[in-house]
């Protein structure tokens, strides 16, 4: 292997010889390991060369810093210097540079994150959200970034994005931030990485809401009158099909006795949607009035059936093997996103959700005095940080006490009736005066 010093005039005149017979190495006496490659081809690129380790056993590396048409021989030189002074330190850029090559991209990571991970340890809902989350908002942005090189600020400026959605955003965040773990464990990803941390999550106004008696009223009006008579429902009269449509009197839209039953079910047991969306038959112990869940999001469960919902269930026609049967007798429903709209437009129910049927059912027990931690059981919370959101309700020991002395003042100020065992402030103190 001829040696040369690697020189723009060095090149100029491989340029004039033309392609060599077989591949060709120049090695610059004054930079031991920088060298020039050139190919039969003619294609010329810089290289080094080093050994891992020390002694002539050592295996011997060769690293391609760049090709001649990107890099002047200075500005290759000056790369070659800073690898051979990274290996004198110990590194191994060949074999970090393979490394690299081999790494999975976030995108093939997610996808073995859902698989051995999410779909093994959470519900299928969990799952479906979390595909949805790093499907339609991370991958387009970061998919195919190789997964140990994703930053903190890709992550900061993702979840800015979405500041007008902050707890999607905040969403975004967790769902990577869990998927970086499962890496690092899985050794996918270098031991403790997690560009996630540090990036502050957006404040969330509560989301909790909560219906009032009258509210309550309203619904149960709203559902009896769904399922019997129907629903009314307005047509454009301007339309083409307008003239196809039925008359005014008969333009009532029904839902059926397994969209009434679950609307009804929600809030008389807390449970989640899709807890009674694919409730089965054999699931429920009538006898002792329990339902007995395989699988929900917080795992294996158990809900208490009341009086309210037995009678629920018990007037339900059986249609396959699902309570609420959907079109398939095979398959749960899907959702209830129809009924639930046409019933809560007419109970005037603006912007409540139907998951705030199961806070409507905490919230009735947290202001009855049950306690959060009963309150937790029957919702099935498996963190009493859950079930807290409802502790402004409790009917807990601070709330007596500041009944009783709100109660006492309000009384000694003549606004309450006094009670027998409430003296006037003002007697009381013309007493202390007179033995004064």
């Amino acid at each position: 292997m001829p040696n040369a010093s690697i020189t723009k005039q060095l090149i100029n005149r491989l340029d004039r010889q033309g392609p060599p017979r077989r591949e060709t190495f120049y090695w610059d006496p004054t930079l031991p390991g920088f060298g020039l490659r050139m190919q039969k081809t003619g294609a010329k690129s810089y290289v080094c060369k080093y050994r891992v380790g020390s002694g002539r056993a050592a295996p011997t590396r060769r690293l391609t810093l760049g090709s001649v048409c990107k890099l002047t021989p200075d500005e290759a030189r000056g790369i070659a210097k800073r690898t051979l002074g990274s290996v004198a330190h110990g590194a191994d850029p060949a074999a970090d540079r393979a490394a690299e090559k081999r790494a999975s991209t976030l995108q093939e990571v997610g996808r073995q994150f859902l698989a051995e991970h999410v779909e093994a340890k959470r519900s299928p809902a969990s799952l479906a959200s979390y595909q949805d989350i790093l499907e339609r908002l991370v991958y387009p942005e970061l998919g195919k970034r190789k997964a140990g090189k994703v930053t903190t600020a890709e992550i900061q400026r993702l979840h800015a994005k979405h500041d007008k959605t902050p707890y999607q955003a905040n969403r975004i965040l967790a769902v990577l931030s869990s998927l970086f773990s499962f890496a690092a464990k899985a050794h996918l990803v270098p031991r403790g990485f997690n560009p996630c941390q540090g990036v502050e999550r957006f404040p969330e106004e509560g989301r909790e809401r909560y219906l009032s008696t009258l509210e309550l009223s309203a619904l149960g009006e709203a559902i009896r009158e769904a399922e019997t008579i129907g629903l009314k429902y307005e047509v454009d009269e301007d339309s083409p099909k307008a003239r196809h449509a039925p008359k005014k009197p008969n333009r009532r839209t029904k839902i059926g006795p397994h969209a009434a039953g679950a609307l009804r079910m929600l809030l008389f047991t807390g449970a989640r949607l899709r807890e009674i969306l694919h409730l089965t038959w054999d699931q429920i112990d009538f006898e002792r009035g329990l339902l007995f869940l395989p699988k929900s999001k917080t795992g294996k469960k158990t809900i208490v059936l009341n009086a309210p919902a037995l009678s629920v269930l018990n007037r339900l026609p059986r249609v396959g093997k699902y309570v609420i049967a959907g079109e398939s007798p095979d398959r749960p429903r899907s959702d209830l996103k129809k009924p639930w709209r046409a019933v809560s437009k007419r109970a005037g129910l603006e912007g409540v959700r139907i998951h705030d049927l199961r806070h409507t059912h905490a919230s009735v027990g947290a202001g009855s005095g049950l306690g959060l931690p009963i309150i937790g059981k029957l919702l099935g919370h498996t963190q009493t940080s859950t079930t807290q959101r409802y502790a402004h309700l409790d009917n807990d020991p601070l709330r007596k006490a500041s009944e009783h002395i709100a109660n006492h003042l309000a009384a000694a100020m003549g606004e309450l009736q006094p009670k027998k065992n409430v003296t006037s402030l003002t007697k009381a103190k013309r007493s202390r005066n007179r033995r004064g």
